[in-house]
């Protein structure tokens, strides 16, 4: 199955970098492994209440960015929330309070966003890639369902340590050393994350998102049902640190979502060890670590011709959804306007 682009991974940098291919005529098939596109701009449904429980809202000041976030059908933007907020601990981006940031929510959930990009696209879901080899005719990807594409100009969009994986599948390329070494001196850190609902009559807390202060243990606690109007369940997202995340991660989901729940029903109150349900999360690569970034995506073209794009959230200062986003638009832009040797 022979494709002009293919882009691996259907988060946002590799949607939007789709998008903008799509847009200016060129042919881009994304492969996606899990069941819906988006990556960590994840949204989970609790008997149709939507609950986000990767990023708890966009933010962002790039124009362009803000622009595309605002074409999203039902967004709030710019948004108050989280308009109160408790704790002076250390929220994962903390530029997303300063002065010049603007945030947005959306009702049916941040995942929306993402589905607004992919609308065009065709994307081909629960498709994971576990080899890549380029020859004289372009890269021939194999998945784990044993199906072939082809492609002559392929994007990779994965988090950070699945990108290198997939490239050390790749027989030994002059091109591809100093990448590898490059991509290897970053890492991405995890987060456990638990979700919960709980009756509308618990005595809930009246800020949206705590931050727990000196806790070595707890990154934040959402109150994810406030930002719905008249919501049918009181709904907290509930992450680890990374440093507690790291430690847990091999552990059963059972384990450390009680010892989750354990913690954050010592900040906000007991009725929180007495959930209606929970859904635990294993965010192994949640983010880049803050200040490890590098300035743009990388596009690297082999000596027959063939074009190598890299995008995502490591690709573009500042972390984020708006990263991401910035670093698919321009590895988008150099495919389209660089020309091929």
């Amino acid at each position: 199955m022979r494709q002009e682009v293919i882009v691996i991974g259907g988060g946002i940098a590799g949607l939007q970098c789709a998008r903008e291919l799509h847009q200016a005529g060129r042919e881009v098939l994304v492969l996606e492994r899990a069941r819906g596109v988006g990556g960590r701009l994840a949204t989970r449904r609790y008997e149709g209440q939507p609950i986000d429980f990767g990023p708890m809202f966009i933010h962002g000041q790039n124009p362009a960015f803000l622009k595309a976030v605002k074409g999203t059908e039902g967004v709030i933007f710019p948004s108050a929330w989280p308009r109160y907020l408790q704790g002076h601990g250390q929220p994962c981006q903390p530029n997303a309070f300063e002065g010049e940031e603007q945030r947005a929510i959306l009702p049916a959930g941040l995942n929306a966003f993402a589905k607004d990009l992919a609308a065009d696209l065709k994307v081909q879901l629960q498709t994971t890639v576990t080899q890549v080899t380029p020859d004289a005719e372009g890269f021939a990807l194999t998945t784990e369902a044993g199906q072939t594409f082809l492609c002559r100009d392929l994007v990779v969009a994965l988090a950070l340590e699945e990108t290198l994986a997939l490239l050390a599948t790749m027989p030994v390329q002059p091109e591809l050393v100093g990448i590898q070494a490059l991509l290897g001196m970053f890492a991405s850190v995890p987060s456990l994350t638990l979700l919960a609902a709980y009756p509308r009559e618990v005595p809930a807390p009246e800020w949206d998102i705590l931050y727990p202060d000196q806790s070595a243990s707890l990154q934040l606690i959402s109150q994810d049902s406030r930002k719905r109007e008249s919501p049918e369940f009181i709904t907290l997202v509930i992450q680890g640190r990374p440093g507690w995340s790291a430690q847990r991660m091999a552990l059963p989901n059972e384990v450390w979502a009680a010892e989750l729940l354990k913690l954050a029903a010592e900040q906000v109150g007991a009725w929180v060890n007495q959930p209606l349900w929970t859904s635990p999360h294993r965010w192994r690569y949640a983010r880049v670590d803050r200040g490890n970034e590098l300035s743009r995506p990388i596009l690297t073209t082999f000596d027959n011709g063939l074009r190598l794009g890299l995008a995502g959230d490591v690709f573009s200062p500042g972390g984020g959804v708006q990263a991401a986003w910035l670093s698919g638009s321009a590895l988008a832009h150099r495919l389209l306007n660089e020309v091929r040797l």
